[in-house]
């Protein structure tokens, strides 16, 4: 039983580490050949990019919330205030010595996996735009219902964008001109959700 579940491992093993390489790799008869498979693994979760060589730093601060809507029996509806989805990330990683991976940039991955493939309509144009959306839709559900509680059938995100202001050593002719930009707020659509309650 042992050597079964050894070997499932490595198996496992092997096909991850060949499918990444099938990504990451420049294009070639095989990657293209099979490109569908590659991405279904490799997207949301295991996605590569060369960030870590050559950082792109943020050049604003991205504040993620979310309310949600319960339809009781009786008819009436009933919206939630917003939730702070950042603040659970933030405090997650604030006193932590070896924060996760997922508590610094599961969130901030999946909104800029959204904007690259929605623009800023919110519609969807592609199966990858579809399960980005659902992929952001669960992070906020889960979040939700883990803190929160209750019960609920859709979700809504607000996304308020501020931009970093630029170093006070700025000085001179060009200071006026590099004014801070207001701070931006993008409500998304409402998302039906699978049902979440006590």
């Amino acid at each position: 039983m042992t050597s079964a579940a050894v070997a499932l491992c490595l198996a496992t093993a092997l096909v991850h580490v060949l499918l990444v390489f099938l990504h990451v790799a420049p294009p070639n008869p095989l990657s293209q050949q099979y490109s569908r498979q590659v991405n279904a693994w490799i997207f949301p979760l295991f996605e590569q990019n060369w960030r870590l060589f050559a950082p792109d730093p943020e050049s604003v601060n991205r504040q993620i919330s979310a309310r949600t809507l319960h339809t009781a029996p009786d008819g009436t509806v009933r919206v939630s205030g917003w939730f702070d989805l950042t603040d659970v990330d933030n405090s997650a990683v604030e006193h932590s010595a070896f924060p996760s991976h997922t508590a610094q940039n599961m969130l901030r991955r999946a909104w800029s996996s959204y904007v690259e493939t929605h623009g800023g309509d919110d519609r969807p144009r592609s199966e990858r735009a579809l399960m980005v959306q659902r992929y952001l839709t669960n992070i906020a559900t889960d979040r939700i219902a883990g803190h929160r509680g209750g019960t609920f059938e859709s979700v809504q995100l607000r996304v308020i964008t501020v931009p970093i202001a630029a170093p006070a050593a700025a000085s001179g002719p060009d200071a006026s001109a590099a004014a801070p930009r207001p701070a931006e707020t993008r409500y998304l659509p409402w998302w039906k959700v699978d049902s979440h309650g006590n």
